[in-house]
């Protein structure tokens, strides 16, 4: 494996986070190992430090820059910005434009991004035939982050039409306020909402603390450090977390399409399925489906997607992921929540911040330096 320099602003900040992955493959996924699917990277355009991107209508993929623009992906490559919020946001720390989504019937776009204050913020914009409607922009929910790190930024829309934020402990290193195992604070959460569902949101009512006293109705699942990237798989529905790890522990966490929410990923008093200083594992900490040390070139885990689209059949059913310092890209095979089989895939991404997956379920990497590829059959 290659090592490279690490060359952006962005590596640093992610490096501070490392010293201060999935779906079940379901069950068409054969038990017997097997040999890593054939795969090549095929860089179909350069952006401006890619961070985030989304299918879009009519089979587009956008792909937001870190500075803040938005541009769309189509056969030509990219073209110009559709939306420019640089005046609104920052790229110092891990802050800047770290999100974007569409619902599901593309009628509107949201973004995720921290405001020149460094607070969290997803706004919402009407789409019409295919484009964004600037005028339409509301701001749907907000967090203060007390740190310009660990701020997650993450959304997407679940399977039951409801938007999920990741969002991450608050910063510094190591949680100096406690935030990941506080049920009083959206930091260090998996959240869920219904944004058309209110002004400025709804709150699902099966939400699993909805009425619990002293406890965050929008709280969907909690103790997570830095879920940078995540995914619903797009057959099973399954939930999988990338989350960023201390010192030591990357980790990948699973939880069923039936999950009621509430899990616990154990933050701070876990860093994957240890112990961090001292701490005691909750009784109902949900341990991960796979982690991997610090040992080697890794050093920020990318979370990915569970393949599901046509061009690789040897690929289908397994979760594809990467490192932010390593850039191998490498996939986990599941049964019933259970890790049976990983693989290198043979490719490096550079500097892989993100995953994107396709209308069509084809998965494209983005690398923090600017190159935008698609996976495709060797």
């Amino acid at each position: 494996m290659k090592v490279r320099t690490r060359s952006t602003a962005f590596i640093g900040t992610i490096c501070l986070v490392a010293s201060l992955a999935l779906t079940t493959a379901s069950a068409d996924e054969p038990a017997t190992p097997r040999q890593a699917a054939k795969v090549a990277l095929k860089e179909v355009a350069r952006a401006q430090n890619p961070i985030a991107g989304a299918a879009g209508p009519g089979g587009t993929v956008w792909i937001a820059e870190r500075a803040g623009t938005v541009r769309v992906l189509d056969d030509k490559g990219l073209g110009e910005p559709v939306l420019d919020i640089s005046a609104e946001t920052t790229t110092d720390g891990e802050r800047g434009l770290l999100g974007i989504a569409f619902d599901k019937r593309f009628a509107h776009f949201y973004i995720s991004f921290t405001n020149l204050e460094g607070t969290s913020t997803v706004d919402e914009f009407a789409v019409r035939h295919g484009k964004v409607r600037p005028n339409t922009r509301r701001t749907v929910i907000t967090q203060t982050q007390p740190y310009s790190n660990h701020n997650g930024g993450d959304i997407r829309f679940g399977p039951d039409g409801y938007l999920y934020i990741a969002l991450g402990d608050g910063g510094s290193g190591g949680d100096p306020h406690g935030n990941g195992q506080n049920l009083d604070t959206l930091l260090g959460k998996m959240l869920r909402i219904d944004p058309q569902g209110g002004k400025p949101y709804a709150i699902p009512r099966d939400n699993p603390f909805v009425d619990v006293p002293n406890a965050k109705d929008e709280i969907w699942a909690y103790g997570l450090r830095n879920p940078w990237r995540f995914s619903f798989d797009a057959r099973t529905g399954d939930l999988l977390i990338g989350d960023v790890g201390q010192n030591d522990w990357e980790e990948i966490d699973w939880a069923p399409a039936k999950s009621g929410g509430g899990e616990n990923y154990g933050w701070s008093q876990m860093e994957g399925t240890h112990p961090f200083r001292g701490g005691t594992e909750p009784a109902n900490h949900v341990p991960p489906v796979h982690e991997y040390d610090r040992t080697g070139l890794g050093c920020a885990v990318t979370g990915g997607y569970v393949y599901r689209g046509r061009a690789i059949p040897d690929l289908k059913g397994q979760y594809v992921f990467s490192d932010y310092c390593d850039g191998t890209l490498r996939t986990l095979r599941m049964r019933n929540g259970k890790v049976t089989g990983e693989s290198d895939l043979g490719v490096n991404g550079g500097e892989v911040i993100s995953f994107v997956q396709g209308g069509d379920g084809e998965l494209y990497v983005l690398a923090i330096g600017g190159s935008v590829s698609r996976i495709d059959p060797a």
